[in-house]
């Protein structure tokens, strides 16, 4: 047993599939898989029942990753005494986010703060929504969040990013430039599963300019969403910013703009060093997108 598998097992537990779970630790899929399994065979149990949407602990997993949290805060709290580099800032940052807004964090401001901050360690805690993000933070499993806005009234939000939301549809698809948002009720759409964390935010849109459209896919194969617009099975509602091909379709902003805000968040108590920085980061990279 060592403290890399007991991250691993952690870090499974708290994003719900091996895959999350490895891109919050920016370590390669089957390695983090084959730390867990190697664990298990050790130790002669089983931690995870798989399955095809994700993992979920066993019973005898459960204890072993409550035991395993308070074997690594101990190990960080030690770690934490011999950092001398940047004030004593090379503590873990723990950071929750939503799953829509997990792309933004770890491929676009993560990357950039390691550069800045090469001595902090930074952990991903994975929610399903803004009610989970706001769990996380209150209960002290994360430092900061980001995640939509508005929040709690016992959490304090900072202002980040506003988004927009806009329609991806087959170029054979002739409508007015910018959209009517009216023009969504009967539209046929491809959606994310029913119940998903996704569908959630996307229904959340629907219901605040009061359309109905209809379900042509619900799938939560998100690879496969722009596949399904170019083949014309219908149209797709998703955020500007997290477009990465627009070859084969088209894209069009609404009128009235449909947009949401998302935030820096955490809970009304002294930051960490390391939160404050990052924290200080996230609103420098805000001011220089404008």
């Amino acid at each position: 047993m060592n403290l890399r598998q007991l991250r691993y097992v952690v870090a499974t537990a708290d994003h719900g599939t091996m895959t999350s779970a490895a891109q919050a630790l920016y370590v390669a899929q089957p390695a983090l898989s084959r730390a867990v399994r190697e664990l298990e065979r050790e130790l002669g149990v089983e931690l995870f029942q798989r399955s095809g949407r994700g993992v979920a602990l066993t019973e005898v997993g459960e204890q072993v990753v409550r035991k395993a949290r308070v074997a690594l805060e101990a190990v960080d709290a030690i770690e934490g005494l011999a950092v001398t580099r940047s004030n004593g800032r090379g503590a873990d940052l723990r950071i929750a986010v939503t799953a829509t807004l997990e792309p933004e964090l770890t491929g676009r401001l993560l990357p950039r703060f390691a550069r800045d901050q090469p001595a902090v360690r930074v952990r991903v805690i994975r929610c399903e929504d803004r009610d989970r993000v706001a769990a996380a933070l209150r209960a002290g499993r994360a430092d900061l969040a980001l995640t939509d806005l508005p929040v709690p009234g016992d959490m304090t939000a900072h202002p980040f990013e506003q988004r927009e939301v806009v329609l991806i549809s087959p170029p054979a698809l002739k409508m007015r430039e910018p959209v009517p948002v009216h023009a969504l009720d009967g539209m046929r759409l491809v959606l994310p599963a029913r119940g998903s964390p996704r569908r959630a935010e996307i229904d959340t849109v629907l219901r605040r300019v009061g359309a109905t459209p209809v379900a042509a896919v619900e799938s939560d194969e998100r690879g496969a969403w722009l596949g399904w617009v170019r083949a014309g099975m219908g149209s797709l509602l998703w955020y500007r910013n997290q477009i990465d091909d627009t070859e084969g379709v088209t894209v069009r902003s609404f009128m009235p703009p449909i947009t949401r805000m998302t935030g820096i968040v955490h809970a009304h108590r002294k930051l960490p060093p390391a939160a404050r920085d990052f924290l200080t980061f996230a609103k420098d990279t805000a001011r220089d997108a404008h």
